[in-house]
């Protein structure tokens, strides 16, 4: 039995340790600790810091960024989540005017990061901007003290940006899940007398409950993450407590503190969401579903669903596209900036190194956690979806103090072995960026290696098997050409993740280097919308790439 047992492994190509693990589960269980690792160390920075400052934090600043984050959170949360939820239920289960163009071009404010809309809602708003320009020639005021106008750069107006940034995650999941429903409910239901707006509430809203609860959590956990918005609108929140700990401050275990305070916050709504429909469970009949039936819409009817859904897609897209587009080219000359040059090569080369790195680790992983069919690996495997949860501006603190500990020791041995001073190695370049964008966009590459995986039938490596392939032959002969399309899509939405990543990359990146989102950051918070249009129109054209990707995967 022995002997028949070492040939079987022989024949399936593993090589096993002792202890009964194999070089596919070594290397995944290695993986899943890198992206773990961070996380790890922001915990431990928290709670053994050189300096505590807890109790100054507490009494101070931390109540206040905490009740930021939480208005700001729970707002963004609301108002996306009524915009998204409407529109996916006007275009499910209506037909009026623009219907059938409004459902993609609702998805397009996702390829707008927030702050690029912040910038953009200011300019077209403030003082010199084209508004209030125009109601000081129509009615003839001469200065502000003329006329009553909003406060632009306040924490409203960061709600409306962020919602109008991050509703289509609601508007898709909630989209999908209207499509999916049966017409049976809905036909009982008029059969009783309830009207169309008792039929949303008491039928479609319920069965839809399970996708709204996972899309808002997101758009919440985004809205904790966001920096570059709330920081342009003087919100100060747990994210640019962050910054002014660590940078002006000068104070890592403070910094480490309030990221963990943010890292709770998030793993919180994660939770909740998941506990709050454990006990609840959603099917469909597959013997008498089919899918809704459209109602027409006319006249007054018609034009309050297109105006519900127009709304939403100008605040998030057409405004911020608009504004951009027009700064763009008002001085092309800009387009030719050295500088915008090279922040365009460090986009291209730190995110897709990071896209090339994340999806072959994760392929990696996956393949070596189904191989293995250990039960540690794949307790880990879950667990590294942690990164894509985790703001930028946490995964920042756990990678960049730990790291140059590292280095520092790296240098002191290579002086001890050589004599040659070699300075840091890896904190002073990309190495950092690339490492804390691999972490953070773990998650999209593992979900998209693992559904490619299990797309292959059981049979096509069962049979190069027979033929004496060994597992690292199956994955290139079987498995790579058959998910060769899956994983070219991972690594570009990684790319995408990366181009518009502005926590992290503000906190690690090397000396005099920039990306299309910190120049764009840079340029806007000097108000230099104009030098910073093309590199922003840049990222929204990147962003235009995923969306893309995601039109035609929801099908």
């Amino acid at each position: 039995m022995g002997n028949s047992k070492t040939v079987s492994t022989a024949v399936r190509g593993k090589i096993p340790f002792k202890g009964g693990f194999s070089i596919w589960s070594l290397g995944a269980f290695c993986i899943a600790t890198f992206v773990i690792l961070p996380v790890l160390a922001v915990v431990y920075l928290a709670f053994f810091p050189t300096e505590n400052i807890w109790p100054h934090l507490l009494s101070t600043t931390l109540p206040r960024y905490f009740t930021n984050t939480l208005v700001l959170m729970l707002s963004v949360g609301i108002l996306a989540g009524a915009t998204g939820i409407g529109a996916a239920w006007l275009i499910v289960m209506y037909k009026f005017p623009g219907a059938r163009m409004l459902e993609w071009l609702l998805l397009l404010p996702l390829a707008i990061p927030a702050y690029v809309g912040a910038y953009a809602l200011v300019d077209f708003l403030e003082y010199s901007g084209p508004v209030q320009t125009l109601l000081r020639d129509i009615f003839g005021w001469a200065t502000s003290r003329d006329y009553w106008f909003p406060d632009i750069r306040s924490r409203g107006a960061a709600i409306i940006v962020l919602a109008g940034a991050l509703y289509p995650y609601v508007y898709l999941l909630t989209r999908s899940a209207f499509r999916e429903q049966s017409a049976a409910g809905y036909d009982v239901a008029r059969a009783l007398g309830v009207g169309p707006f008792a039929r949303f509430f008491r039928v479609g809203l319920p069965l839809a409950r399970p996708a709204l609860a996972a899309s808002c959590a997101v758009v919440m956990m985004e809205t904790v993450a966001d920096f570059g918005t709330v920081e342009f609108f003087a919100v100060q929140t747990l994210t640019t407590g962050i910054f002014t700990t660590w940078l002006e401050s000068n104070n890592a275990g403070g910094a480490a503190q309030i990221a963990v305070v943010v890292l709770m916050l998030v793993l919180l709504l994660s939770g909740s969401e998941r506990i709050s429909r454990r006990k609840h469970r959603y099917h469909n009949s597959a013997r008498n579903s089919r899918p809704v039936i459209q109602t027409q819409l006319s006249g007054t009817h018609a034009a309050l669903a297109l105006a519900f859904c127009l709304v939403p897609f100008c605040v998030g897209f057409l405004l911020p596209v608009g504004v951009i587009s027009w700064h763009s080219a008002k001085n092309y000359a800009f387009w030719l900036d050295r500088s915008l040059i090279e922040a365009l090569w460090n986009t291209v080369f730190t995110g897709m190194s990071a896209g090339l790195i994340t999806v072959t680790a994760a392929l990696f992983m996956v393949y070596g956690v189904r191989l293995s069919g250990k039960r540690l690996p794949r307790l880990l495997l879950p667990l590294t979806t942690v990164g894509y949860a985790a703001p930028g501006a946490v995964l920042a603190v756990g990678i960049l103090i730990p790291l140059a500990a590292f280095d520092h020791i790296l240098a002191d041995t290579i002086v001890a072995i050589t004599g040659y001073e070699p300075g840091l190695l890896l904190t002073g370049t990309a190495v950092a960026l690339i490492f804390a964008y691999s972490v953070r966009f773990f998650a999209i590459a593992q979900g998209a290696a693992d559904s490619a995986l299990g797309r292959v039938s059981p049979s096509f490596p069962m049979a190069a098997r027979s033929l004496g392939r060994s597992d690292v032959g199956v994955l290139r002969d079987v498995h790579a050409p058959l998910i060769r399309g899956s994983v070219t899509t991972a690594i570009l939405l990684v790319f995408v993740d990366c181009a518009k990543e502005l926590p992290a990359t503000l906190l690690l990146r090397p000396f005099n280097f920039n990306t299309l989102a910190t120049r764009v950051y840079e340029q806007a918070s000097l108000e230099n919308l104009e030098q910073a249009a093309p590199a922003a129109m840049l990222v929204i054209l990147t962003g235009l790439c995923a969306v893309m990707i995601l039109a035609r995967a929801s099908r």
